[in-house]
Parts: C-alpha cells; sequence; structure tokens
C-alpha cells in the first residue's frame, strides 16, 4: 500500500512539472517572459492608416503589420491570427477576423466593454493580469473594425 502511494506522488509530481512546462512553453500565462509594450504612437488614427497601407502590400510588408500593430505588440498572436489582414499567429485562440461583429452576439457585451471586463474565463485571465490602456483599447477596436471590414 506505501509503494503504491509513493508511486502516486511521485508520478504526480513530474506530471504537474512537465504540465507546468508545457504551459509555460506553449504561451502560457505563468513564467512565459513577455516582449515589453512599446510606448504607443501619439495617434492612433496614424497607426490606423500605417497598418493600412501596410496590409495593401506584399508579403513583407504582411510582416511588418504582424510587428508593429498593437494585437502583436500585447502579445495577443501568441493565441490569435487575424486572416483578414494577414497577421499569423497562433491557433489556440480563434481567428479575430470577425471579432468587432461578433462579440457580443458570443460574450453578451459589445467589443469596447468586452475588452475592459472579458466574460470568458480565458480572456478574463489574460486581460486582467494586463489590462489594455484606454489608447490601447482605441488601437485594437480600430484594427479589429477594419480586419471585420476586409473580411466582407
Amino acid at each position: 500500500m506505501n509503494k503504491a502511494i509513493f508511486s502516486f506522488v511521485i508520478s504526480a509530481i513530474i506530471g504537474l512539472g512537465i504540465g507546468y512546462v508545457l504551459y509555460g512553453l506553449l504561451g502560457g500565462t505563468g513564467n512565459t517572459p513577455q516582449e515589453p509594450v512599446a510606448a504607443a504612437p501619439s495617434s492612433s488614427t496614424s497607426t490606423a492608416a500605417d497598418q493600412s497601407t501596410s496590409t495593401q502590400g506584399s508579403a513583407d510588408k504582411a510582416t511588418a503589420v504582424d510587428e508593429n500593430n498593437i494585437i502583436a505588440k500585447r502579445g495577443c498572436i501568441q493565441c490569435h491570427s487575424v486572416g483578414s489582414l494577414n497577421i499569423k499567429g497562433g491557433q489556440v485562440g480563434p481567428d479575430l477576423s470577425q471579432a468587432y461583429t461578433t462579440v457580443e452576439g458570443k460574450h453578451g457585451k459589445p467589443i469596447e466593454e468586452f475588452l475592459k471586463q472579458p466574460t470568458s474565463a480565458v480572456m478574463s485571465g489574460v486581460i486582467g493580469k494586463n489590462p489594455l490602456t484606454d489608447d490601447q483599447r482605441k488601437q485594437v477596436l480600430e484594427l479589429l473594425k477594419k480586419a471585420s471590414e476586409a473580411k466582407q
């Protein structure tokens, strides 16, 4: 009996340790280092214009969009992509191409409110630990609106 309990405890510790490491490697919120958030541009309108120009160009310009938009800066692309803007990211979360128009139906509140206080457990943990500033929220909304319009 003691041997069985000892084996169980050791197996549980090893399993939890492996799970913790894998969770961190796959983009979990554990001790995964986050890129620092760069200072937001003085005008979010110019950011949207820059992104618009970037997404209309070649694949090289699409890569520049990935590196310079608010979704990349905030780490959203660890789980999400925005296919309509050629922003490639993770596959764990849904594609955000239609989030601007579908969040209210899925989560019961407008996207502006969802970005302040998400109703999903995963996003509550992500945004709750690192909330968006008003300017960042405005930039995310502009980008998601543009993605929604590009998808149509």
